[in-house]
């Protein structure tokens, strides 16, 4: 008697849950009990959303457990266009491909040369009844490069040219970041001496040049080359004695009157002269 009691429990619980997976309209999320962990269900830890990088391929990655004979697809919700089945890809865009290894739990799909028109949400579908989905969101950025100081710069002779190169936007920090000097790499070991580079990776990064006792000889265009990001350029001038309009002095600017000032100055001269 006991055991049919247990027996008709367990229905009545199975059946409730059942009834709250079919509730959700086709879509259910990762917390189905324990009853029905023997099914298919996603694995969010490995099926998380994606920023990429402008042009360098991105993957989505879906995990499913349990798939048994069922099949896993691709969707473009922006559209709702579908991108793959199983293995195989359902789209003239040949940037789009299927990625399954046999025996695997992680079902992929591949861009290449992502642009910011692919960010947006995908959705991985199993072919259940009701079929369940995962999304996720995939953000393609571009990192941005900055000297701060840029366009130009105006140094004093045997005063230090400190330039400082900021990227920001990068989902991972630069692998390295490279100084130029009118198209050659600058080399802190040569015969100048006095070259020094303090790099900071991170969310933001940073890479300070600095270069002792500036000569005319240094004048020129420096670029700032991030592995992962587009370079940046400032044309620095080393100054012996003029007075441009823009002067910095080891790392501060002077700058010249304001507009303001010489239309006050102008209007000054034409009342009272």
């Amino acid at each position: 008697m006991a055991i049919w009691i247990y027996g008709v429990l367990f229905a009545l619980r199975l059946s409730s849950v059942l009834g709250a997976v079919k509730s959700g309209s086709g879509i259910a999320s990762n917390t189905i009990s324990e009853l029905t962990t023997r099914g298919p269900h996603f694995d969010q830890t490995a099926s998380k959303n994606v920023t990429a990088l402008l042009g360098k391929t991105a993957y989505l990655n879906c995990r499913v457990k349990n798939l048994a004979n069922r099949t896993v697809s691709w969707v473009r919700h922006r559209d709702v266009h579908l991108l793959t089945v199983g293995r195989y890809t359902y789209t003239s865009d040949q940037r789009f491909r299927a990625i399954h290894q046999p025996h695997s739990e992680d079902w992929t799909l591949q861009i290449k040369y992502p642009q910011h028109r692919d960010s947006g949400i995908y959705e991985c579908q199993v072919s259940s009844t009701p079929h369940l989905s995962h999304f996720i969101h995939l953000t393609v950025i571009e990192p941005d490069t900055e000297i701060v100081g840029a366009p130009e710069l105006f140094i004093d002779r045997g005063s230090t040219i400190n330039l400082t190169c900021v990227v920001r936007h990068s989902p991972e920090p630069p692998a390295y970041i490279f100084w130029n000097h009118n198209d050659a790499i600058i080399t802190y070991s040569s015969s100048r001496g006095g070259v020094s580079v303090a790099t900071e990776r991170g969310e933001t990064s940073r890479s300070v040049l600095l270069i002792q006792k500036a000569r005319p000889t240094d004048s020129g265009t420096y670029q700032c080359n991030p592995s992962n990001a587009k370079s940046a350029n400032v044309t620095v001038h080393v100054l012996n004695g003029e007075q441009p309009e823009a002067m910095q002095h080891g790392g501060n600017q002077r700058m010249g009157p304001s507009l303001g000032a010489l239309a006050f100055i102008c209007y000054v001269l034409l009342v009272y002269c």
